[in-house]
């Protein structure tokens, strides 16, 4: 019983699946989510009758009302979303208080401890499928593993309403890994798979062939470590649940390398904005800021600065990550930026306002409620439905 026991759970074309929930006519019906296709926009997700005509998440609206004229078109309804996610984490927390929700409709779940209450790790995920099914009328696919790498491959093989258990021996994970993609690997972004298929590895039972000095050679020491690692199943991390996050982060690596300022600033402030959106939503202030670039040659560098006071407005991080960029030349093209913050503290923990003797505490609190008033507005209407002038201006750069 020593071997852990992690569950990855992830909801079945979650948004979708609640609209036709809610309105049993669209059942069978192609659904899709996102912006109508006479504007610009993208398929936020789609009921899988939509996947069949070849539509898919962050595909244009217009390409998918040319895949499916017949398909119905909604706009998110986020407030919904929200509840009913609040509604499927309280479940996944009946059964183990170590979760680590991942979106509003996917999380690993820690059930090592449960095993002693309610079984083994398939009788869990099975007692927690069901119990979605008949609180929610959703279902969700569930991947049983000894580790959050495997967790997370096993739950979206046999989608939907799935239950895939990898097996514990090395060999047979080994195995189980073989005759899988590349690109399901973290971190096998599309120049690293590029690079890959140029040495003929396509799937990772070629990965688990490779003498680690050829790989390293080809993807550089720290990736070619990590690669390998995967390749044969070995993922060590722990679960961050809610009550021990001491950061939060969000990072992405561009599909070809930039050597563009503008478009590296535009997703920075992005992700700044992402950041935000969690740290308010957890009840969080941050005392620090970071970025992360990864240049081309797969080089990486760290910078950080102190936040005083610490806060959790979108303003203040966006200028921080602008002024931590804007202090480093670019020397070389930009494969990875990332955007972090720490010293994290509770809402009630946060240090008293004086209003009246500190002016960067007001400053703060102002801007504190303008991002509070975005996330309100995002919650009702979809992310895209507020942007701030200056991400527009550098997406036009």
């Amino acid at each position: 019983m020593s071997e852990k026991t992690i569950l990855h759970i992830d909801m079945d074309a979650f948004f979708a699946a609640v609209e036709v929930h809610d309105h049993p006519e669209l059942k069978g019906k192609p659904v899709v989510i996102g912006s109508p296709p006479d504007k610009r926009g993208v398929v936020s997700t789609c009921s899988y009758e939509a996947r069949k005509f070849g539509i898919h998440s962050a595909m244009p609206s217009r390409t998918a009302f040319k895949l499916c004229p017949h398909a119905v078109f909604l706009p998110p309804n986020m407030k919904r979303y929200h509840e009913v996610s609040g509604q499927i984490m309280e479940i996944f927390r009946r059964f183990t208080p170590l979760v680590e929700p991942l979106s509003s409709d996917e999380a690993f779940l820690d059930v090592t401890g449960a095993r002693y209450l309610f079984g083994d790790g398939p009788a869990i995920a099975k007692k927690i499928k069901t119990a979605v099914l008949q609180e929610t009328g959703l279902t969700c696919s569930v991947g049983v593993a000894s580790n959050m790498f495997l967790a997370k491959i096993a739950s979206d093989l046999n989608k939907p309403d799935g239950l895939t258990v990898v097996p514990a021996s090395e060999k047979l994970i080994a195995a189980f890994l073989a005759p899988l993609p590349v690109k399901r690997m973290w971190g096998a972004g599309k120049k690293t798979q590029a690079i890959l298929d140029a040495h003929k590895i396509r799937t990772i039972g070629d990965l688990q062939t490779v003498a680690p000095e050829k790989l390293a050679a080809w993807i550089g020491d720290n990736s070619a470590a990590s690669f390998l690692r995967l390749a044969f199943g070995m993922d060590d991390r722990e679960l961050t649940t809610d009550s021990e996050e001491k950061s939060i982060s969000n990072e992405i690596t561009f599909d070809k390398d930039q050597c563009d300022a503008g478009v590296v600033e535009a997703a920075l402030l992005d992700l700044a904005d992402k950041v935000g959106t969690r740290l308010r939503r957890a009840g969080y202030y941050a005392a620090t800021a970071q970025i992360k670039l990864r240049w081309t040659d797969f080089s990486t560098i760290t910078r950080q600065r102190r936040l005083d006071p610490p806060c959790c407005d979108d303003i203040t991080l966006r200028d921080t990550a602008l002024e931590l960029f804007r202090k480093e030349s670019l020397h070389s093209a930009v494969r990875l930026i990332g955007f972090g913050v720490s010293g994290l503290r509770r809402t009630a923990d946060a240090p008293q306002l004086d209003l009246f003797k500190s002016p960067n505490k007001q400053t703060s609190t102002k801007r504190e409620g303008l991002s509070r008033a975005v996330d309100r507005i995002r919650e009702r209407f979809g992310r895209a439905s507020i942007h701030r002038g200056s991400s527009m201006k550098n997406k036009n750069r």
